[in-house]
């Protein structure tokens, strides 16, 4: 954006935040946590004119926050700085601090000025294009699983499910889509709703999902696939701050709980033309090469869909989570799910990422797919009809370790992600497994250590 759009901007945007007191100035890493700075109102105007500087290594982190040197993003570049540029548009209040506080999202520029190759946003970004090209726009919308979790730990040292607002009874099974269990969390989901009206973040349907302190919020369609992965990260953010506020914990882990269904990222996905019309359904050969597409690069995207240690704790049969490439018609059972409804409104729904995964990097990683499919013109196999795990399919893999294996193989997702961020990425994240492989569980000990 030229300075003189800034000033535009800047002149649009002054009646907002003159009122706040400091801004919060975000961007996404990898492992899509928000990192940035905290500023004063009165460096903003300058910040959104010049951006500021923070260094390349930003993206260089592993979930614990350690720079993986091996990236070549840290010290071998002299842990040098980028330029980041502040996105007017995603200015937004936060009610929840003491002071009257803004926050606004970033994205980081490279020496050149040229998009920073290891930011997810502009990952994303490039998919988009290949899409364009074709004269298609994705219309994508995010469903987010989470857990409310007590912030004292039970006896064992492990999270616990909260107390039911009002009573002194600790949550101990739940009924989906109880309504019930929406009456008894009123005061929390009536705050998130609050805040998302406030931030402008599309919250949708709020919905008590299969274990005790789980919800799924649903985010509504947005034709720029790129603000519904913002509004994404978001409403995580404003989640788990509506959550402390309250005395709990909002927990996206894939699986906090051994014995209960883990917590998903579902993202819905149909094309629209340059005139805003749904190409799915009008074209259904090429919603059948979308899915063949999404299908086929399934196993080597797993590393993105499931992207951490406990992520594949939640790949388990019976829990509600798809361990094949599968697809098939309002089957909640298989990886691509063709809801039902109106025709108009025909699209794929992509069921396979944790809600730990980074929404840019599951969106891209899928509309990838969908572009391969489609390019390729790809037949998928036939629909699956009834429960897809009593089939005997070949497993997607469920193991970090494979995962990683089959992403480091990929040479169809490193052309759509970047080579450069495509090994960055799996350096990141071999890395981190190494890390977590050297650690001694609590389990081995329960197993080992009087019996070996």
């Amino acid at each position: 954006m030229t300075k003189s759009r800034y000033r535009s901007r800047t002149g649009q945007l002054a009646s907002s935040w003159a009122d706040y007191q400091s801004v919060d100035l975000m961007l996404c890493d990898i492992n899509g946590v928000i990192r940035g700075k905290r500023i004063q109102t009165s460096a903003f105007e300058k910040a959104l004119e010049q951006g500021i500087s923070l260094p390349a290594s930003v993206f260089a982190l592993d979930i614990t926050g350690q720079t993986v040197e091996e990236t070549g993003m840290g010290l071998a570049q002299g842990d040098s700085d980028r330029v980041c540029r502040l996105l007017p548009h995603t200015l937004a209040p936060v009610p929840w601090h003491k002071i009257p506080s803004g926050q606004i999202l970033m994205t980081m520029e490279d020496t050149d000025g040229s998009p920073f190759f290891a930011d997810p946003r502009h990952v994303l970004q490039g998919v988009l294009e290949r899409l364009k090209e074709k004269g298609l726009h994705p219309c994508v919308a995010v469903e987010l699983e989470f857990y409310l979790v007590d912030q004292k730990e039970g006896a064992d040292g492990l999270p616990q499910p909260p107390i039911l607002p009002g009573t002194d009874e600790r949550m101990h099974d739940t009924q989906v889509y109880s309504l019930d269990d929406l009456d008894s969390w009123e005061d929390f989901l009536i705050q998130v709703a609050e805040v998302c009206k406030l931030q402008g973040i599309p919250a949708d349907n709020a919905v008590a999902e299969y274990a005790p302190g789980q919800f799924e919020i649903n985010l509504t369609h947005q034709h720029d696939a790129v603000a519904a992965c913002d509004q994404a990260i978001l409403l995580k953010r404003a989640i788990k701050a509506i959550a402390i506020k309250q005395g709990m914990y909002a927990t996206f882990m894939a699986k906090p709980y051994n014995g209960q269904a883990g917590s998903g990222m579902h993202i819905h996905v149909s094309l629209l033309d340059d005139d805003g019309n749904n190409v799915f359904a009008e074209d259904h050969e090429l919603l059948r090469q979308a899915i063949a597409g999404t299908l086929s690069m399934l196993p080597e995207s797993m590393a993105l869909f499931a992207p951490n240690a406990n992520s594949f704790r939640r790949l388990q049969p019976h829990m509600f989570v798809p361990l094949h490439a599968s697809w098939g018609f309002d089957n909640r059972t298989v990886a691509v799910r063709i809801p039902s409804g109106d025709p108009a409104n025909t699209r794929l729904e992509h069921r396979v990422a944790g809600a730990d995964a980074n929404p840019y990097l599951v969106v891209a990683a899928i509309l990838a797919a969908v572009d391969h499919g489609i390019s390729e013109q790809l037949h998928p196999p036939a629909p699956i009809q009834g429960d897809a795990n009593k089939l005997d399919l070949a497993l997607l893999p469920y193991r970090w370790q494979s995962a990683l294996d089959r992403f480091a193989q990929s040479h169809r997702l490193s052309q759509y992600l970047g080579k450069e961020f495509h090994r960055a990425y799996l350096i990141n994240k071999r890395f981190e497994l190494a890390e977590f492989d050297q650690h001694v569980t609590p389990l081995e000990y329960q197993w080992y250590q009087h019996l070996v």
